[in-house]
């Protein structure tokens, strides 16, 4: 029998991190619900055609196709083999394989309000959190079973929204205590950049390609968008631009004078400047640094996008989104704005975890370690347990009868604070040894007070 393994990029989670982990989940859910967000889910998988073009060429590639169930009939095999080939061109097709591991939780997301839109109250503020597939190069901070948490706003154009979500972000990694830089832009530059390159039909080519700039540096960017089409004088205006530094005000002054002439660049630009000016009067705008080689490489933006870096550690982004004003569209119903940001929390969990950032209560499990010391000691052990379960402090008893050493270092093994002890003796006066695991100390306690001890802070 061979060794249990697991698909690679993907991990089992243990109690000590499956806690951390919540402790993740629940601060970034409590930020969504105080901004008056709504949980929403959605299965894991989706139809094929629901998820196919709408995350560009790259994406594509990364979405887990799932089989067909019935392949052991034998005419549904020779419709599948005839499908392989295609699929060996490139192509997809339905014989061999129709649904799909959901790649993240905007497109199905999209697809789940133009189902209900008639239901909705708009403006509609979801969160989700789950999991999500993608066929990824597994790496350091990058596997491809992971966790998003998203929060989206559909059925608005204020820019309020974008205001929001920033100050979501800021709320969220404050409480966590992560040290971030927000990096923002707007697609709308990308488009008037694109402009002066030949048109929008070069808007893909320039963002997937300079999506990469961190990744593969300057000189492969403009070799990649030479292979894409781009001539010399092309490349050396995305260069230009992509050189531009500076402060915030200093970037946008740039910006500015290189697309006077654009109109859908200068109204980029005052988007990015209305969000900069809000956030000034909230204090937080050393947070949002404007970052004009970010492009977000997934077709559907349309506006102001977003991610979010960890400073003092080696890691990729813990989270990004951005405007997509005509999502649902792909699915039959226009002119439905959004906007959504979305929380890597895998990621997070490494950043937390390299700077040592977890709070040592995450850990808090069983508090309270009954001694199993005899049959009739331990039913009244099991009733004591009972009415702490009553008043809320965790606790178990010990599965068999034991010789106390061996108690001991259960307790000691699983970070149990007390033990509580109930011998012959015990039983006969009615009362129980309580033990701080922590100091040593230890006091006697009648069986009627026991439920009145607060364990957090008995010391003796």
């Amino acid at each position: 029998m061979s060794k249990p393994s697991l698909p690679q990029g993907t991990r089992d989670f243990g109690p000590e991190v499956v806690r951390k982990r919540n402790y993740i989940i629940s601060t970034i859910k409590a930020v969504f619900e105080l901004y008056g967000f709504e949980p929403l889910e959605t299965p894991a998988m989706e139809n094929l055609d629901t998820l196919m073009g709408k995350y560009g060429e790259e994406g594509d590639k990364l979405i887990f196709k799932i089989l067909n169930n019935g392949l052991s009939d034998p005419k549904n095999i020779e419709k599948a083999t005839r499908a392989f080939e295609h699929i060996l061109q490139g192509k997809n097709d339905k014989d061999l394989t129709e649904r799909a591991l959901k790649y993240d939780l905007t497109i199905p997301f999209a697809r789940y309000v133009a189902m209900n839109y008639g239901q909705l109250t708009f403006p509609f503020k979801r969160y989700q959190v789950q999991p999500v597939w993608r066929a990824d190069r597994p790496q350091k901070g990058r596997y491809r079973e992971f966790y998003q948490c998203d929060a989206d706003v559909v059925g608005s154009n204020s820019l309020l929204n974008e205001v929001e979500l920033a100050n979501i972000y800021t709320t969220a990694f404050k409480k966590l205590g992560i040290e971030v830089e927000i990096k923002i832009n707007n697609r709308k530059i990308l488009a008037a950049l694109a402009e002066q390159c030949g048109g929008a039909d070069k808007m893909t080519d320039i963002t997937i390609a300079i999506d990469k700039l961190d990744k593969i540096g300057m000189e492969k960017v403009e070799a990649e968008l030479a292979e894409r089409g781009l001539d010399a004088e092309q490349i050396r205006t995305i260069r230009a631009y992509l050189e531009i530094s500076g402060s915030n005000e200093t970037k946008l002054a740039a910006v500015k004078m290189l697309f006077v002439n654009s109109t859908i660049g200068v109204k980029g630009i005052e988007e990015l400047e209305f969000i900069l000016q809000y956030q000034q009067s909230l204090d937080v705008d050393h947070l949002l640094s404007i970052d004009l080689t970010l492009a977000r490489g997934l077709n559907y933006y349309t506006g102001t996008i977003f991610e979010v870096k960890a400073k003092n550690v080696q890691m990729g982004s813990i989270g990004g989104g951005g405007r997509y004003d005509d999502l649902t569209g792909l699915f039959g119903v226009p002119d439905v704005p959004g906007v959504g940001i979305s929380f890597g929390v895998d990621r997070i969990y490494d950043v937390l975890e390299e700077l040592k950032l977890f709070p040592k209560e995450v850990q808090k499990g069983a508090r309270v370690l009954f001694f199993n010391l005899g049959q009739a000691e331990s039913r009244k052990a099991f009733e004591l347990m009972q009415q702490l379960r009553g008043n809320g402090i965790a606790c178990e008893l010990y599965h068999e009868q034991a010789k106390f050493d061996k108690q001991f270092k259960y307790a000691e093994r699983k970070g149990i604070a007390f033990a509580v002890m109930v011998g012959s003796r015990e039983l006969e006066t009615g009362t129980c040894n309580v033990k701080n695991l922590t100091t040593g100390a230890q006091q006697s306690v009648r069986f009627d007070q026991l439920g009145d001890l607060k364990f957090e802070m008995f010391v003796v």
